[in-house]
């Protein structure tokens, strides 16, 4: 690829609702980077680091803002506990244990709203994909700090989708606790703290990876806020979110249980269900271009001191754990139940391949592989009991505005949750669940696009909305060659693009 290799897949920026107010500024105190960080315990770990980059120009040491004194930041918010009817925004809470961080050192932190007397939780991860080695996430950092700090978060944020809490947006979900949580570490919420070993560049060491511990902190915080009491924890997210949901869901499970809380916890996996890489790249990645999202993982995971889930880690041998990333190789093993949802044409695993919807030009070899793709996401995803499987070119769903609008087969993504909801808790109850109320739905038609409730495609150029055919076109494909003549059979075009032509 032309591109640095992190970022083919660095729209994976599922939740990317939250991105409009990041201007405030968290208030608090600056604290310089330890040089003591402990492995593997954020309790012993730093509580801030400076950032140091050759390569961006930054130089000397930088304070970064950690957001105060606990007492200080919770003072802000302390009113909002039991106020879940009073205003639609989340509100900012920095974490407790303020050594847990994002990579620069500032402390992570969530965002709340609360719904009185709600026993259902509702937790969110944002996406972003990762960077693993010191020359990418210095780009990272430079050109989206976001990611990688809390420095100007604002004090409130306001959801969409199933984060909303008005029930025109989100009926069956918009009456919780509604928890979103801003992903600033850059390891596809696996990361533990610093590497186990030194690094070859010790300076990789400057950035903090702590996406699993910000979660497990997280819930230690939501204790005061009444989730010990919770009947249902949904642990969501989008695209590296959804991956982040994955990896995370048993340890949440576990550290409710061990707090003797008797929730049922449940994942909901939004864009984050992967297929490996068809392209043929060195198998000695260079860290300073393009990788495959497996090299940069396998690479990554060094750096995070990353964790994956003990039973998929047992099906793999040692140096395999990366395979655990890949929802087709990780869902077998899970405990907890876990609802995908899945666009079956995603953007994302597209750009992976160097293919870019809407773009200048595409091959045939690339057309032939988007529909390939569509097959082999079927497949992957024929054994998950609860799925939502649009065929449409796209990427992430649930925090989207118009997510009641899409359908698979008549039933629209609310409708699926609910109907799935219903199921676990009849089940759980020794009940049978009721039948007509369908959670596995994959669309049966072929091409991408083909349902007609798909989001409209756009061209980039333009801004003007276009079919899938019209798109094809102005992208240079021959469509005589494939078969695909406007100008030919009219009732055999329109049965295979349903919203094209």
């Amino acid at each position: 690829m032309k591109i640095l290799g992190p970022f083919v897949f660095l729209l994976l920026l599922g939740g990317l609702w939250c991105q409009n107010n990041r201007n405030a500024k968290a208030t608090g105190k600056s604290t310089k980077k330890s040089s003591g960080i402990q492995q593997g315990d954020a309790g012993q770990s730093a509580s801030a680091a400076d950032v140091t980059s050759g390569s961006t120009g930054r130089t000397g040491s930088t304070s970064r803002n950690t957001g105060g004194s606990a007492e200080s930041r919770q003072e802000g918010a302390a009113g909002t506990r039991g106020a879940g009817q009073q205003t639609d925004d989340m509100r900012l809470h920095y974490l407790t244990n303020t050594q847990v961080t994002c990579n620069d050192g500032t402390v992570a932190g969530f965002y709340l709203k609360e719904f009185r007397g709600s026993r259902r939780w509702l937790l969110f991860l944002e996406g972003g994909w990762c960077c693993y080695s010191r020359e990418t996430c210095d780009y990272r950092y430079q050109n989206i700090p976001r990611l990688m700090s809390s420095s100007g978060w604002p004090e409130t944020k306001r959801g969409s989708g199933i984060l909303s809490s008005k029930a025109e947006d989100n009926p069956h979900w918009h009456n919780t606790n509604i928890v979103f949580i801003p992903y600033c570490s850059s390891d596809v919420w696996s990361g533990t703290g610093p590497a186990p070993t030194p690094p070859s560049r010790p300076r990789q060491a400057e950035y903090n990876f702590m996406g699993s511990l910000i979660i497990r902190e997280v819930i230690k915080d939501l204790i005061p806020k009444g989730i010990k009491q919770a009947k249902v924890v949904m642990l969501s997210g989008s695209s590296a979110g959804g991956t982040g949901v994955l990896l995370n869901i048993e340890r949440v499970a576990s550290q409710l249980q061990q707090l003797g809380a008797e929730a049922q916890v449940r994942g909901l996996v939004d864009s984050g269900w992967f297929l490996e890489s068809k392209q043929q790249r060195s198998p000695n990645c260079p860290e300073t271009v393009s990788c495959s999202p497996e090299d940069a993982i396998k690479i990554g995971l060094r750096l995070w001191n990353g964790v994956v889930p003990d039973r998929c880690r047992q099906l793999f041998k040692r140096g395999e754990e990366w395979k655990c990333f890949f929802g087709h190789r990780l869902y077998s093993t899970l405990t907890s139940p876990v609802f995908i949802v899945q666009w079956l044409f995603d953007e994302e695993q597209l750009r992976v391949e160097n293919i870019y919807i809407g773009g200048q030009s595409m091959s045939e070899e690339q057309w032939q592989y988007i529909q390939n793709l569509g097959l082999e996401l079927k497949n992957s995803l024929r054994d998950v009991t609860a799925v939502f499987a649009p065929s449409c070119l796209s990427h992430t769903l649930i925090t989207k505005s118009n997510w009641t609008s899409f359908q698979v087969r008549g039933t629209s993504l609310p409708r699926a949750l609910q109907c799935w909801d219903r199921s676990l808790e009849a089940i759980r109850n020794n009940r049978t669940p009721a039948k007509g109320c369908p959670f596995h739905l994959v669309d049966s038609c072929q091409w991408p696009q083909c349902n007609p409730t798909c989001p409209a495609l756009v061209d980039k150029t333009t801004q003007q909305e276009l079919t899938l055919l019209q798109m094809l076109v102005a992208m240079g494909l021959d469509l005589q060659r494939l078969g695909l003549d406007p100008q030919g059979d009219a009732d055999s075009l329109v049965s295979m693009v349903r919203n094209g032509g």
